[in-house]
This record gives structure tokens, sequence and C-alpha cells, in this order.
């Protein structure tokens, strides 16, 4: 599946000259630039003048599903089930600051929320167009354990809508039992000691007037008040008390998490993370709770 979709989506920025993606953005190729994709077997070797518009409002494309729908010969549902999966897998290697190729179009990567720095990259190579090409026809013996390989490299294969989820939990469940088992083992020898430390006195916390940032003697933020933004959802990841949840929030950071921490009494403090709006929020959190080993919700806005 990464193989055919990574091809239509080239395919389709040639064509339309214009491709929307939700949730990122749109790359247009400039309307000077012919290529005859589909028929020309020696095409250039980079295409000029594709460039990128970071809009992540955009929240459907009906014209990419449909086009998708009828070049794979899938039903709609399945081609947008193919489409928002791909997307997927591109928001989460871009919200970990990992760069996100899109073969014959160019690379993204993260500068900050909302926004993604675009370098553009070759055209859509002959070698992914026979992937394409195999795909629909059947690979023979020889190439099917190698070309399925790099496929499951680039995104997960997927036969049916509910196989994905299924699979990617049994996995991060494996994972995340390891995980949780060498930190049940440090958080109980910790939380020992933890019964004996005095909780971080309130003169600690300096409130800046008129202002939502507060500073901790170590430098780690916390946030008074948050207000949601309207584009994302807040995945509250655990509630703890001062000393647990500031060597919580350092040991997410420095695995990369893009974590945040807010307070209302100095006393109980609250861990989460923002993540763009979609419809697959019961699968996110339950990828979020088998990794971390805590039960994490999503909280609205008041």
């Amino acid at each position: 599946m990464a193989l055919k979709i990574s091809y239509l989506l080239a395919q389709y920025l040639y064509t339309h000259k214009r491709l929307d993606l939700p949730g990122i953005g749109t790359f247009l190729l400039d309307h000077s630039v012919i290529i005859d994709a589909e028929h020309n077997k020696h095409r250039p070797g980079i295409p000029e003048g594709i460039s990128f518009k970071n809009d992540p409002s955009i929240r459907d494309s009906p014209e990419l599903v449909n086009y998708i729908s009828t070049k794979a010969g899938k039903m709609k549902v399945l081609a947008e089930s193919d489409l928002e999966s791909h997307l997927q897998m591109a928001l989460q290697f871009l919200n970990i600051n990992k760069p996100f190729s899109f073969e014959g179009i160019g690379t993204l990567i993260k500068v900050k929320p909302g926004e993604y720095e675009f370098t553009q990259g070759n055209i859509l190579s002959d070698k992914s167009k026979d992937h394409f090409e195999k795909e629909k026809h059947g690979l023979s013996k020889k190439e099917t354990i190698e070309d399925k390989y790099q496929a499951f490299l680039a995104t997960p294969v997927v036969k049916s809508r509910w196989r994905k989820p299924v699979i990617f939990l049994l996995v991060l469940a494996g994972i995340g039992l390891a995980i949780w088992g060498g930190y049940t083992i440090s958080t109980n020898r910790d939380g020992n000691n933890e019964a004996n430390v005095p909780e971080t006195p309130a003169d600690q916390t300096k409130i800046v007037p008129d202002s939502s940032q507060l500073k901790k003697p170590d430098s780690t933020p916390i946030i008074k008040k948050t207000n949601i933004p309207a584009d994302q959802y807040k995945y509250v990841l655990e509630v703890a008390k001062a000393n647990r949840a500031f060597r919580r929030y350092k040991q997410l950071k420095t695995n990369e998490w893009d974590v945040k921490m807010e307070t209302k009494d100095s006393v109980q403090y609250k861990l989460f993370i923002y993540l763009p709006v979609t419809r697959d929020t019961t699968w996110k959190k339950d990828s979020l709770t088998a990794w971390l080993g805590r039960k994490v919700y999503i909280e609205h806005q008041n």
C-alpha cells in the first residue's frame, strides 16, 4: 500500500498541479511544468516548480479520494482509509521531528507546531511505477519477499480496516509491557523515598504577573492555564504530585515527546500533549495508554 499511495499522490500532483493533504498543507506544481507521468518512460530527473504551503486546517480532499479510488480500483471508503493511514503516519513522523519524504515530490520536516519546511525532491521514479503495476497485477515469486519488506518499512501493510489498529496495538502492548516493567520497579523504589520528601515549597514557584508561564528552579516550564487550540485535542498523560511529575516530564522530554505540564494549585501537576484532531481518537488514546502504562484521556475546553 505504501508505494501505491506514494505513487498516486505524486501522479495526482503532476496531473492536477495541486495536491491538498488534510492536516498538513498543499503542494503546488508550476503550470509551466509539463510532466507526462503516465506515458513517458524517460522523464527528466528533477521536476522544477514544486512548492509547499502550510495549511493544517484542511480537513478533507474528495477529489483526491476519488482519484485514488479510480486509479487503485477500490471503493471510496477504502481509498479514504488508505489515504488517512498514510497521512497519519506522516504526521507521526513530523510530530517527533523526523523528516517525512513524499516520493516524487519532496521532504517535509517540522519547524514548529503546524508549520513544516519543504525540500523539493526527485520526480517519481520508474522503479516506483513498476512497483505500483506489480501491486495491481501481482508480484513474481522472486520479488515478493524483498518488495513487501521494503513496503513494510515504509508503512504498515493493511488488507482491511480493522487489522491495522489491532496489529499495531499488539506490537505497542509488547513494547509497552517491557517498558512498564522496568518503569514500575523504578517508580516503586522511588515512591518509598518520595513519601518522606516534603512537597515543593510554594515560594519556589514564582507567578509572573499577567503571564501564563511559571518557572521551576530546574527551568521546567509549567503552564498555569491552557487554551486548547481549535484544531487539536489535549491528551492528558498523567496527573501526579510535584516530585513524580517533574521526574516524568524530564523522562518524556528525553525521549523527544512534545509534553507540557500545568498546575492549578502547585500540588497536583498535569502532564499532557497536543495532537491534531482526527477520526481515530480512541486508537490514539489506547496507543498512548499502552506505551505509558497509565490511562490516557482527552480533556476538552471548559
